[in-house]
C-alpha cells in the first residue's frame, strides 16, 4: 500500500502568534518557489495553542497546501481540568492532528503508558488523528536494545483502538532530541518495522500497512534522505529545523534528493 510521506513540524513552546504568521507565510512561499508538489508530500507545522487560531486563519484564506495539528491534549473532554485543552476544541480550529505521548510530555509532566492512551481515545473521539510518539532513552536502549520500548509504548497507546483508525506513530530516540545524536537510517527502518508489527498485532495488517511510521530525533534537510529510502520510515516528526522555515522545506523537499 502507498503511503503519502508526512513530514511534520513541532515548534514545541516557541512562536507568538505574530511569529506563527510570519514562519507559515514564508514556508509556503519557499515551496511554492521551489515548484513543491504538495499532493506528494504532507506537510503540516505543530504550533503552541496559542497560535492555533492565526495559523488556521492564516493557511485558510491563503489556500496553503499545508496541515496542522496541536502538539498535546487532555484526556477528558470538558470540565474542572484548568489548563487543559480539549480535544473538542482542537477539533472546532480544524485541526487534523494532535501530538501525544511526547518524551517531554512523557518524562516532564510524569505522563505513563496510561495517559498517554487514554489521550490517544480522546484524539480519536474528536476525530483527530494522533502522532503517537514513542522511544527509548539512552539507559533503555542499553538496557533493552534497540526496539523493546518504542514496541511496548505503541502497543500501549493502542489499545482498544478498533482496526480502521487512523493513527500516526513517530520514532523519537530520546537521546537524539536535541541532542545533535541521530540514529542511522538503519536503526530507524530496524525499529520502523518492529512498530509496524506492533500495529499489525495491536489492529490489523491492514491499519500496520497504512500507517505512517515518522523518525524524529535531530532531523536536518542534509540527513533526511538518507531516513525516506527506508521503506518502513514514512516522513519525519522535526523539532528545531521546524522553526527555521527554508531549513523546513528543504526536509519537506526530500524527493529531489532521496535518489541523489
Amino acid at each position: 500500500m502507498s503511503r503519502r510521506p508526512f513530514i511534520a513540524g513541532n515548534w514545541k513552546m516557541n512562536m507568538d502568534h505574530l511569529q506563527s504568521i510570519a514562519l507559515v507565510q514564508k514556508l509556503a512561499w519557499t515551496l511554492k518557489d521551489a515548484k513543491f508538489d504538495g499532493s506528494s508530500v504532507e506537510v503540516a507545522v505543530f504550533p503552541p495553542f496559542t497560535d492555533l487560531r492565526s495559523v488556521q486563519t492564516l493557511i485558510d484564506a491563503e489556500r496553503f497546501t499545508l496541515a496542522f495539528g496541536a502538539q498535546d491534549l487532555s484526556p477528558h473532554d470538558a470540565g474542572a481540568y484548568t489548563g487543559d485543552v480539549s480535544g473538542a476544541f482542537l477539533k472546532a480550529l480544524d485541526c487534523s492532528y494532535v501530538i501525544v505521548g511526547h518524551s517531554e510530555r512523557r518524562q516532564g509532566h510524569g505522563e505513563t503508558d496510561e495517559i498517554v492512551a487514554a489521550k490517544v481515545q480522546a484524539a480519536v473521539r474528536h476525530g483527530l488523528v494522533p502522532v503517537i510518539c514513542v522511544g527509548e532513552t539512552e539507559a533503555e536502549l542499553a538496557e533493552h536494545g534497540t526496539s523493546a520500548v518504542p514496541v511496548a509504548q505503541t502497543k500501549a497507546a493502542l489499545a482498544g483502538l478498533p482496526a480502521g483508525t487512523p493513527v500516526v506513530v513517530a520514532y523519537e530516540p530520546v537521546w537524539a532530541i536535541g541532542t545533535g545524536k541521530v540514529a542511522t537510517p538503519e536503526v530507524a527502518q530496524e525499529v520502523g518495522a518492529a512498530i509496524r508489527a506492533a500495529i499489525a498485532e495491536a489492529m490489523s495488517d491492514e491499519d500496520a500497512a497504512a500507517s505512517r511510521i515518522l523518525y524524529g530525533g535531530s532531523v536536518k534537510s542534509g540527513n533526511i534522505a538518507g531516513f525516506m529510502r527506508q521503506p518502513d520510515v514514512d516522513g519525519a516528526l522535526v523539532g528545531g529545523a521546524s522553526l527555521d522555515p527554508t531549513e523546513f522545506a528543504g526536509i519537506a523537499r526530500f524527493p529531489d534528493h532521496v535518489g541523489a
